[in-house]
């Protein structure tokens, strides 16, 4: 069976027309609704992805989030420890240093004290020796046993250094100086012989036979030989209880 139409013919098959097709609709709306079925389909799965996605994302940002706190809290904790490290360790260090400060008055206050002891008021210091330098004026013999009643003897010159010392008293003062025992055998009084001298030009001359003490005579610029019985001034010298260099 042949329809026709203005456009043209449509061909109609004998199973079609038992089929109850009608020939008269638009087989394009089969179409239509497959791509409908189709794109409803689409929109579907792309909303389960999303919400799917959306899901996840959400339960992964807050566990980021936690994360991110947790992190926070330790660094927090870390940096409170580490204030708390320097604030002891800082305390530590400054009783110390308060300590330490403390010692170092201590025995400053010590040293003057040794230093305030090492010579007895009147007597001067030079290296580990005590001098004293009378006023007075008496015969070799009796300023030795003055010196012996204040603890001293007569003074031992040893080195340039103590020489030069004594000088600068620019006095002229019995030593502990003598050949009184043996001629010509000068000796000091503790029964040493001479390892410094430091005689005057021309002494010891014994003018007259009886010049056996010794003394420092500063406009010879040395040492000289005298009569042991001349009065004179003397100086005395002991040794000092702590030695200058121990401090």
């Amino acid at each position: 069976m042949v329809l026709r139409s203005k456009s043209g013919e449509y061909t109609v098959t004998r199973g079609e027309q038992h089929a109850g097709i009608d020939p008269c609709i638009n087989t394009n709306t089969n179409v239509h609704t497959k791509n409908f079925h189709a794109r409803d389909h689409t929109t579907n799965c792309r909303d389960a992805l999303a919400c799917f996605i959306g899901e996840h994302g959400r339960a992964a940002a807050v566990c980021l989030g936690l994360l991110c706190l947790l992190l926070l809290s330790t660094v927090i904790g870390l940096v409170a420890h580490c204030e708390n490290q320097l604030q002891t360790s800082l305390n530590s260090t400054t009783q110390e240093k308060h300590q330490l400060q403390m010692e170092i008055e201590r025995l400053t206050l010590n040293i003057k004290e040794l230093t305030s002891q090492i010579c007895p008021e009147g007597w001067s210091q030079f290296s580990s020796s005590c001098y004293f330098i009378s006023s007075e004026s008496k015969s070799w013999d009796e300023s030795r046993q003055d010196c012996l009643r204040r603890g001293a003897d007569l003074v031992i010159i040893n080195s340039r250094e103590e020489n030069s010392f004594l000088k600068n008293f620019r006095v002229q003062v019995w030593i502990g100086l003598s050949d009184q025992e043996t001629e010509g055998e000068w000796k000091w009084v503790d029964g040493s012989s001479l390892s410094y001298k430091s005689w005057a030009e021309g002494q010891p001359d014994d003018r007259g036979g009886r010049e056996d003490c010794g003394e420092v005579r500063p406009a010879y610029d040395g040492w000289n030989d005298a009569p042991c019985s001349d009065g004179q001034p003397w100086i005395c010298e002991k040794k000092t209880p702590v030695h200058p260099a121990g401090i």
